[in-house]
Order: C-alpha cells, then structure tokens, then sequence
C-alpha cells in the first residue's frame, strides 16, 4: 500500500465556500482521491485553514507549515509521496511576502522532508508540488479579510515560481488552477465540482508516477 500524506491549506481541509462549513469527506477532494485510488493507497489529509509555509500569524495560532510537518511525518511514517498544497495565504497584507517569498517558503519544506531523520525502516517520500489555486477576481467581496488586490495578481504568479522549484528540486508538479477555481461565493474556496476534477487531476499523475515506478 502506497502511504500519501496530503499537507495543505482550507483547500485541503475542504472550506464550503457557499455555507463556511466544511465538505464531507466524500466531497473533498481527499476523499474523493481515496476512492479513485483504490485500497492500494492511503489518503492521509492533514489541512488547517490559514495555514501558511513558514509564516508565523499574529492573528491565528498553529499555523506556519514548517512547525507543524516534522510532527505530521513522524507520526504518519512510513510515506511513499507527501503533497504541499500551500502558499495561497502567504501573502495576507500582515506578513508582507512576496510570490518569490512563498515559493521560497516551498523550498523550505522540501527540504525539510528530505532531511527529516526518519526511522531506520523508513526511507525519505518523494514529493509533489501542487501550485494552488489563484484567487478570485472580486476578492475585496469575500468575507475572508486580510488580503489585498495583490493577492491576486501574486496568486497567478506563483504557480511558475513553483514549477520551477519542483524542477530545481526534483518534485512532481502540477497546477491546480489548470482544473480547479475558486467559486464566485467567496473567491477563495472550491465547490463540489473543482473537488471532483482536481481529484481526478491528483490521481492521474499519482498513478503515473508509481506506475512508472514499477516499470523501472
């Protein structure tokens, strides 16, 4: 069995954007990875909303990635593939980052789980970027505070920055905005549909990466 430990944002955690709530876990587009994937994998989500990459936030507590994923590897071992699903809150007006910011902050993490001290059982996972997706275009309307119109433009930048970090690094990469948008209702969050299709985006590269694992 193939252990994938998912590590994200709300988009993970799998934020209603039309009642606030969260989705069922059939909804989400972890769950719904689950299902695609079949009984050979495990889908381990580990979303927190507001979740950063390696910003501390004044305002909200037990948010910066790079505290929380020592703990999440340790306790989740052994893991074939770790996702990073992050950066999109990055850029809230109180830290003050840059795109190039939080794809450095990316970079951070991938290097912490390369050199993460496993257990001797354990060997190191391999890893997957995926660039979130970009905020919506009337983002001032959404009842989440703290970004400015910046955020979006900075939004669609990033999943280039991240392309390339992956590639500098020797990830897997994709691009949830290429399937996925964040719905009218908040500007921010999936609906049900970009769920179902990023998780259909999730699985055909995941099953092309081990299954060209066991090709090799």
């Amino acid at each position: 069995m193939k252990n994938i430990l998912c590590f994200g944002d709300s988009h993970t955690f799998g934020v209603n954007p039309r009642t606030g709530g969260r989705f069922p876990r059939n909804k989400r587009w972890t769950g719904i990875l689950q299902k695609l994937l079949g009984e050979d994998y495990y889908v381990i989500e580990e979303g927190l909303g507001g979740r950063t990459t390696v910003w501390e936030d004044p305002l909200a507590d037990n948010r910066c990635g790079i505290k929380a994923l020592p703990m999440l590897l340790d306790s989740h071992q052994p893991l074939d593939l770790v996702i990073l699903m992050l950066g999109g809150n990055d850029w809230k007006h109180r830290f003050g980052a840059l795109p190039e910011d939080g794809a450095a902050g990316m970079e951070k993490l991938v290097k912490l789980i390369r050199h993460h001290p496993y257990s001797p059982a354990c060997s190191v996972p391999d890893i997957l970027i995926a660039a979130p997706i970009p905020k919506g275009e009337n983002l001032e309307k959404s009842p989440y505070t703290g970004f400015t119109r910046e955020a979006i433009e900075y939004s669609r930048k990033l999943p280039g920055l991240l392309k390339e970090v992956a590639e500098r690094s020797g990830c897997l990469y994709l691009n949830a905005g290429q399937v996925a948008c964040a719905d009218e209702a908040d500007q921010i969050h999936m609906n049900e549909v970009s769920h179902e299709r990023l998780a259909e985006y999730f699985a055909q590269t995941i099953r092309a990466h081990f299954e060209g694992y066991s090709r090799s």
